[in-house]
């Protein structure tokens, strides 16, 4: 039996809150996951650990888990910018950070390995996002999420694509994520695309084809 739970981001969905709530119910899907300051990417981890960002974001993350452990909270930090091993340095250094694990980020931007990751980063993961794509180039990850001096440059360096047409390995991951005991939400992000209901009920039929395989 698998233990994970599928849902899906309701903005997804284009349809405001109330509306991506409504379809994500109609889907079928066991959860919902809205912007509310949980989850959230935090720039780029420089693998220098006297660099001036690194302390800084070593400091502000120690006091969004102090905050977290008194509220019974977890702020999830996001994977993507820097490999797995990278990050896991940083919460070492902390208390009371998790992270929300996006395999599609790791592949397109930072060129990691989401399987390896996952066993990297398994006593962390408190949510996952479902979500596929390929890196079509690669530029320094600081160029992607703004804080560089330079541009990307011309043309896209990646590309979201439907789950199961990109370069995350599914069946890999799902194996990793059950193999730490992960049992929380495989949470469908959709960010591009004409036809969100439609990319998003493909999403569902793939992951639940993919788990009966497992």
């Amino acid at each position: 039996m698998n233990p994970f739970k599928l849902g899906v981001m309701s903005e997804a969905f284009r349809l405001g809150v109330d509306g991506g709530i409504r379809k994500a119910a109609e889907l079928g899907v066991q959860g919902v996951q809205i912007y509310a300051l949980v989850t959230s990417h935090i720039g780029v981890v420089p693998e220098d650990r006297t660099h001036p960002i690194w302390r800084e974001l070593q400091s502000v993350l120690g006091r969004l888990g102090e905050y977290g452990r008194k509220t019974g909270v977890t702020y999830a930090v996001e994977t993507g910018p820097e490999p797995a091993v990278v990050l896991k340095a940083l919460l070492d250094s902390v208390q009371g950070v998790g992270v929300n694990f996006d395999p599609a980020n790791l592949v397109m931007v930072a060129g990691d390995d989401p399987v390896a990751g996952v066993r990297t980063l398994k006593e962390y993961i408190v949510h996952t996002h479902a979500k596929d794509g390929v890196m079509l180039r690669h530029v320094n990850p600081c160029e992607i999420y703004g804080n560089a001096e330079t541009p990307a440059g011309d043309g896209p360096s990646y590309i979201e694509v439907l789950l199961g047409h990109g370069s995350v390995d599914f069946s890999g991951w799902l194996i990793a994520l059950k193999e730490i005991g992960y049992g929380g939400f495989l949470t469908i992000e959709r960010e591009v695309g004409d036809h969100p209901e439609e990319d998003i009920r493909i999403a569902i039929d793939f992951l639940k084809n993919t788990m009966r395989k497992l």
